[in-house]
C-alpha cells in the first residue's frame, strides 16, 4: 500500500513538472490563442494577457487552464460562438466574452460545453451573446461569479442566460444575470443546485425548470422580471431563502408551480408581485415559513392542487391572501399570520381562538370575472365581506385556517 502511494505521488510530480505555462499577448512570442492551444498539452495552463482578441470560435479540445489576465476580450464580432469546450476537466477563468452570432438552429453562445464532465466556469463577464453559458449534456461542472448581460427586447430574438440541458449534479453558484430571455433555464437536470445567484430584468423568467427532478435552489434573488419563475413537471424540488420581487405583470408571479410533486418551500420571501405563488396541478408540497407582502394575490391556489400544506406564514398587506377558482378544497392551512384577521386569543397561547376563513367573497368574485376589480376599496364589496363573515354563503366552509397565529413571525 506505501509502494503505491509513493508510485501515485512520484507521478503527480512528474505530471506538475511536465506541464507548461503559455502566455499570450502582443509581449509574448506567442500572440494568438489558437496558436497557444494547438501547442499545448493536456495539463498546461494558458494565460491571456490584456487586449483584444478577435479569431472567432475558439475551440477547446484539451484538458487545460484557461486564464484570462485583467479581463481581455474574446469578441466573435457577432459571427458564430465565442468559445466551445469539447474535453472534460477544462477550467475557464477571467475573461470578457463578447458578440457571439444569432441562430435559431444551433444556438451560438458565449460559453458551451457539449457533453463533458468537471468543467469549472469562473468570474467571466459575458455581454452581448445570444446564449450566455451552455451546458449541453454535462455532468459534475460548476459555473460560479459569472456576470451574464445581453440587451434582448422580444424573448423570440434572444437565449438564456445560463442554459443546462439533459445534466446533472451541477453548482450553479453566485452568478448576476439580466437582459435575457430567462435568467436560468434548466432541463432534464437532476441533482443540482442553485445558490445565490441574481436574476433580475430579463424578458420571461427569472429561473425556468422543466422536467428536472431533485434539485435545489437556495438564497437567489429574482426581481423585476417579466414572469418571475416557473417550475414545470418536476418533483422533488427544494426552494429555500429566495427573493422573489416585484414581478409584476398581467400574467405575472413570483413562483409558478405547474404539475409538480414532493417539493418544499421554506423561508422565501415574496415582495410586490402580482401573484405570490401560482399553483396548478400542484401536489404534496409544504409551504412554509414564507413571507407574502404587498402582493396582488399572496398565492392563488387552483382547484388542481391536492395534498399541499401552507403552515406557519406571514400574509401582511396583500392585496387578496388566497385565491381559487373552485369550491372544492384539498389543502391544509394550519397556524399562518394573517393581518387581515380580526379574532381573539383568550387563552393567551398566541392562536386565535376563532378559525380564519382567508378566502374573501371579493376573491372569489374576482376569479370568476376580472372586470369586478373596477369595484375594489368600494363601499359595496366592504359590505359583501363583512356580509359573508356574519353569513358565509359562497366561500367554502372547509377553506379555514383554525388556528391562526396572532404575531406574525420574524421576517
Amino acid at each position: 500500500m506505501k509502494e503505491f502511494r509513493y508510485i501515485s505521488y512520484l507521478f503527480f510530480i512528474f505530471q506538475v513538472m511536465v506541464a507548461n505555462t503559455i502566455h499570450v499577448g502582443r509581449q509574448y512570442p506567442v500572440k494568438s490563442i489558437r496558436q497557444a492551444i494547438a501547442q499545448s498539452k493536456d495539463d498546461d495552463t494558458i494565460i491571456v494577457h490584456k487586449g483584444l482578441y478577435r479569431e472567432g470560435n475558439i475551440v477547446i479540445n484539451k484538458k487545460i487552464v484557461f486564464i484570462g489576465n485583467d479581463f481581455p476580450v474574446l469578441d466573435a464580432q457577432k459571427n458564430g460562438e465565442v468559445l466551445s469546450v469539447k474535453t472534460d476537466s477544462v477550467v475557464v477563468k477571467g475573461f470578457k466574452i463578447i458578440n457571439s452570432g444569432f441562430a435559431a438552429l444551433d444556438d451560438p453562445c458565449g460559453i458551451k460545453v457539449y457533453n463533458r464532465t468537471f468543467v469549472r466556469i469562473y468570474n467571466n463577464r459575458l455581454d452581448n451573446n445570444f446564449f450566455g453559458i451552455y451546458l449541453q449534456n454535462c455532468n459534475n461542472c460548476i459555473v460560479k461569479g459569472n456576470t451574464i448581460v445581453s440587451h434582448g427586447k422580444q424573448e423570440q430574438l434572444i437565449g438564456n442566460g445560463i442554459h443546462c440541458w439533459k445534466s446533472s449534479n451541477l453548482q450553479i453558484i453566485a452568478n448576476t444575470i439580466s437582459g435575457h430571455r430567462d435568467g436560468i433555464y434548466f432541463e432534464f437536470v437532476t441533482n443540482s443546485v442553485i445558490w445565490r445567484n441574481i436574476s433580475t430584468k430579463n424578458i420571461r423568467y427569472g429561473l425556468h425548470f422543466m422536467f428536472s427532478n431533485d434539485d435545489s435552489y437556495i438564497t437567489n434573488l429574482f426581481k423585476n422580471n417579466g414572469a418571475g419563475v416557473a417550475v414545470m413537471f418536476s418533483k422533488s424540488v427544494k426552494m429555500f431563502n429566495n427573493t422573489f420581487e416585484e414581478n409584476w405583470g398581467d400574467s405575472a408571479y413570483g413562483l409558478l408551480l405547474k404539475e409538480i410533486a414532493d417539493g418544499y418551500i421554506f423561508n422565501n420571501k415574496f415582495i410586490k408581485n402580482t401573484s405570490g405563488i401560482y399553483m396548478e396541478g400542484t401536489s404534496r408540497m409544504k409551504v412554509e415559513k414564507n413571507d407574502f407582502v404587498s402582493n396582488g394575490w399572496g398565492m392563488k391556489i387552483q382547484a388542481s392542487c391536492m395534498d399541499n400544506e401552507v403552515v406557519n406564514n406571514n400574509y401582511l398587506k396583500n392585496t387578496f391572501d388566497i385565491s381559487t377558482n373552485g369550491s372544492l378544497v384539498l389543502n391544509t392551512f394550519n397556524s399562518n399570520y394573517w393581518d387581515k384577521y380580526e379574532g381573539y386569543d383568550l387563552d393567551k397561547n398566541g392562536l386565535g381562538d376563532v378559525p380564519y376563513h382567508p378566502l374573501s367573497l371579493f376573491a372569489v368574485l374576482t376569479e370568476k370575472n376580472t372586470s369586478t376589480m373596477l369595484l375594489y376599496r368600494s363601499f359595496m364589496i366592504t359590505l359583501l365581506d363583512k356580509s359573508e363573515k356574519v353569513l358565509p354563503s359562497i366561500t367554502p366552509d372547509n377553506f379555514v385556517d383554525k388556528t391562526p397565529l396572532m404575531k406574525s413571525l420574524p421576517l
